[in-house]
């Protein structure tokens, strides 16, 4: 049984292992049939459900002081430009999470560290941000071997947005899982609950970016949901096995 949906965190076990500052974040999601996109999910995952859907989301925003839970924040390597396609999970012990199709950032050493360290699919890319008023636009172009790619984000933003079950759904999301080493693992994490605003896109342009992880197809359409963020910090635990027993809930 999955676990249920909850705004706020659960407890972190400790040791905590990376603090990170997610700001100005766009939330473009499609929502699409769980069988189509099943084949993408680490063995002991499948696709989340939203009354009968899954969802797709695009997330461009910056992060900011990453560091070491013990340290300063990384000086240059620790502030950069991200922006994830990713997928909603869950176990077969219910842990809910989201999968990485691809993570792509303006840092190279960002990148290489990700990679060989979390077995993350961070991709290196040309990226901006820029903030006028109430409008964010994000641009991206990937520096990848073998992959032509960039996109075009343009995101209005709105008053404030009282998060619903949807809202929940997508972005209380309290770890990821990742294939790594032949297994599937589980990377815990914790954060305030989300303050959203509504928002509005005012321009998408994507040229080969969906195609480039397998889900071309839904360039052809706008996105289900969109919602934006000004930002949390947030904080990882140790990694676990995904088919470690869940702790039991304290009531």
């Amino acid at each position: 049984m999955a676990e249920e949906v909850t705004a706020r965190a659960p407890e972190l076990a400790r040791p905590h292992v990376i603090r990170q500052d997610w700001r100005d974040l766009s939330f473009l999601h499609w929502a699409v049939d769980p069988d189509e996109i099943a084949r993408f999910f680490p063995p002991g995952t499948r696709p989340d459900t939203f009354e009968g859907l899954t969802y797709v989301g695009l997330v461009p925003f910056r992060m900011v002081d990453s560091g070491l839970l013990q340290g300063p924040p990384v000086p240059w390597l620790g502030t950069f430009l991200e922006s994830n396609i990713r997928l909603y999970s869950v176990d077969t012990t219910g842990r809910r999470g989201v999968v990485f199709l691809s993570l792509d950032a303006d840092r190279a050493a960002v990148v290489a560290a990700a990679r060989s360290t979390f077995g993350l699919p961070y991709r290196w890319a040309r990226m901006r941000h820029e903030q006028r008023g109430d409008l964010h636009t994000y641009t991206s172009t990937l520096r990848w071997p073998g992959t032509t790619a960039s996109s075009t984000v343009v995101t209005r933003i709105g008053r404030r947005l009282e998060p619903g079950p949807l809202e929940h759904f997508l972005t209380a999301r309290w770890g990821l899982h990742v294939a790594r080493a032949g297994r599937t693992w589980y990377l815990p994490n914790e954060h305030p609950a989300w303050v959203l605003r509504e928002a509005a896109q005012e321009r998408f342009e994507d040229n080969g970016l969906l195609a480039s992880v397998g889900l071309g197809e839904l360039s052809k359409r706008p996105p289900d949901h969109l919602a934006f963020s000004d930002g949390v910090p947030a904080r990882f635990g140790r990694p676990t096995l995904a088919s470690t027993p869940r702790p039991p809930v304290l009531r």
